[in-house]
């Protein structure tokens, strides 16, 4: 059964931190890219940040570049989100997603599995 689960959410306070991680099932994982999303109430899952399978090709929303990193562990089966400087606006649910095609991209449509996401919450 394919499998793909968020954790690291919560709340913070702006300026902060929190890492995200995602751990998929290893069928779901290998030679996957994996990408990041967040969804607000009332609006179209976005995307954040996406990753290669080698790690060597990473991509990022215009609004989180320079603020989140994306990486990962392939022996973990493990991928991290890394938020640095949250601000209120970051808040959202938070999901993880693997494309099987191994395409690095910031097409919905191009991800087959998905977590059920986790709750990120920026208070200013």
């Amino acid at each position: 059964q394919v499998q793909v689960v968020e954790s690291g959410g919560g709340s913070v306070q702006a300026g902060g931190s929190l890492r995200l991680s995602c751990t998929a099932s290893g069928h779901t994982f290998t030679g996957s890219a994996m990408g990041w999303f967040r969804q607000t109430p009332g609006k179209e899952r976005e995307f954040v940040a996406a990753i290669s399978w080698s790690g060597l090709i990473t991509k990022y929303a215009d609004s989180v570049k320079g603020r989140f990193t994306i990486s990962r562990n392939n022996a973990k089966n493990t991928v991290y989100l890394q938020m640095n400087s949250l601000k209120p606006e970051d808040t959202a649910v938070y999901y993880c997603a693997a494309s099987a095609r191994g395409v690095v991209t910031t097409t919905l449509m191009e991800y087959n599995y998905w977590g059920q996401g986790t709750q990120v919450t920026v208070s200013s």
